[in-house]
């Protein structure tokens, strides 16, 4: 689709942006892309309004860095300062986030990655009658369902963004959908390839590099795929597989698409691009999925000259046609050794450069890029790792949010125990009884659960569960 025409006739309009966590990196990459926004004809210009962040004056060496005009960046203490800057039209940086609504602006995109704040100036957005593009993930896995009924009630939209792989894998899914694909499985790859040397014999993950001469003679499926995927994982336990962002992430997608886990670790295999179509076939044809419908993470294995799937999404569908498929992959496209399943992917993901997308679309036509009927179809919650005693602060932090002593679980809505804690509903919370290592998290074990989510985690399931009615929940 050309996006001009989705866009056309908006060039005189001006969409102005809040954002909160704005020091970030997803907010860097946002903030770095929006002067160039609107350099096309007949395409709506974006701009910063008020930026929130705990240190502001690091923020606004970040934005003279971007270029952006130091004699328009103002620190604001108060809501009369910051309503005079964005009235003069230059930028507000503010410390507080309560300070955002006291100047207009169309759109709050959320990135602070906390749950209790990320929710509280959300909920303040959309209940004064503005959009929400949601990047922090940790809110939307506790109060998400919530924030799209206070939506709905306010009639503004509250969304996933684009550039981030929540977005993105509701976009692949959803033209996948639209096209009549017999879709059987979705999801993404974990946030870095497993890179192997075959002339070293080493594999390298970011900045670590271990020994796994193993992989040289496992470098495809062979005969017995799940036997392959096994040896793999085994010769790559060094390394560390399953973050927590990972789970949480396809928390957000199972509740904006229906599509959930096929167990509650996810499968994680060490695959090759590939092989996507062979890995994520049913059992009964070789692969890992006992059902269809899955959501699921896998670790990209690649060699030192291929390209990188860090980031990517991607869905595995049945193929039909047999000549079509075949011929599709005569092209270059992913069909499985059986011709059975084919794999559709996106190997990127290009966070705040591709938000602005979202934000227009929000704006101008009061669409979202997430799902349009969210729904309680899965559980991001968390199991004990050991025994953790009353009184335990179950501490959130580290680059992919870990909570601390507990393990990232993606439940079926139907296996999740009704008292099942969501995962960052817990987070920072005390523990006010005793978990035995592999226990769930639940409600009654946290005695001091933030208040807010805890109202919003309720109402929003209360409202949006699947149990009994969503045509999606026999996945």
């Amino acid at each position: 689709m050309n996006l001009q025409h989705l866009f056309a006739g908006t060039g005189d309009r001006t969409v102005r942006y809040a954002l909160s966590g704005a020091g970030g990196g997803f907010a860097r990459t946002l903030l770095a892309q929006t002067p160039r926004i609107g350099q096309t004809p007949r395409i709506g210009r974006l701009a910063p309004a008020v930026l929130c962040d705990r240190d502001v004056e690091r923020l606004r060496e970040m934005l003279v860095e971007l270029g952006y005009d130091a004699g328009r960046l103002r620190v604001c203490d108060g809501p009369d300062e910051v309503a005079r800057t964005v009235e003069e039209g230059s930028v507000a940086l503010v410390a507080d986030g309560a300070l955002l609504s006291a100047a207009p602006w169309d759109i709050l995109v959320e990135a602070t990655g906390s749950p209790a704040d990320g929710y509280a100036m959300a909920r303040a957005a959309l209940t004064a009658g503005r959009h929400v593009a949601m990047v922090s993930k940790e809110v939307d896995s506790v109060a998400g369902l919530h924030l799209a009924d206070l939506a709905r009630d306010h009639g503004v939209v509250y969304s996933t963004a684009d550039g981030d792989q929540p977005a993105n894998l509701i976009a692949l899914v959803t033209w996948a959908e639209l096209l009549g694909l017999d879709i059987v499985a979705i999801g993404k790859s974990s946030e870095y390839d497993l890179v192997f040397d075959p002339a070293t014999g080493t594999v390298t993950q970011l900045d670590t590099t271990v020994p796994a001469p193993e992989l040289a003679g496992l470098l495809t499926l062979g005969s017995d795929p799940r036997a392959t995927l096994a040896a793999r994982a085994a010769a790559v336990t060094a390394l560390p597989t399953g973050a927590t962002a990972d789970y949480c992430e396809m928390a957000v997608v199972a509740t904006n698409t229906g599509f959930r886990p096929d167990t509650e670790r996810l499968h994680y295999p060490v695959a090759r691009i590939a092989e996507l179509a062979d890995v994520y076939a049913l059992r009964e044809d070789g692969g890992l999925l006992h059902r269809a419908g899955a959501v699921d993470v896998f670790s990209a294995l690649r060699l030192p000259d291929e390209a990188s799937f860090a980031g990517g999404v991607f869905v595995v569908v049945r193929t039909g046609d047999p000549v079509t498929w075949e011929t599709l992959r005569g092209k270059g496209h992913v069909v499985s050794r059986d011709g059975r399943y084919a794999a559709i992917y996106l190997p990127y993901h290009l966070m705040g450069v591709e938000t602005p997308v979202s934000l227009l679309s929000a704006v101008l036509h009061g669409r979202p890029s997430g799902g349009t009927d969210p729904r309680a179809h899965a559980v991001l919650a968390g199991r004990a790792r050991r025994d953790l005693p009353a009184g335990t602060v179950l501490e959130m932090g580290g680059h992919h949010h870990d909570v601390t002593g507990v393990q990232a679980v993606l439940l079926r809505d139907e296996d999740a125990p009704a008292d099942t804690a969501p995962l960052y509903l817990a987070a920072h919370a005390t523990l006010g009884r005793d978990v035995r290592a592999g226990e769930l998290i639940t409600l009654g074990d946290l005695a001091d659960a933030h208040p807010e989510l805890l109202r919003a985690w309720s109402s929003g399931r209360a409202s949006r569960t699947t149990r009994s009615s969503d045509p999606h929940a026999s996945r």
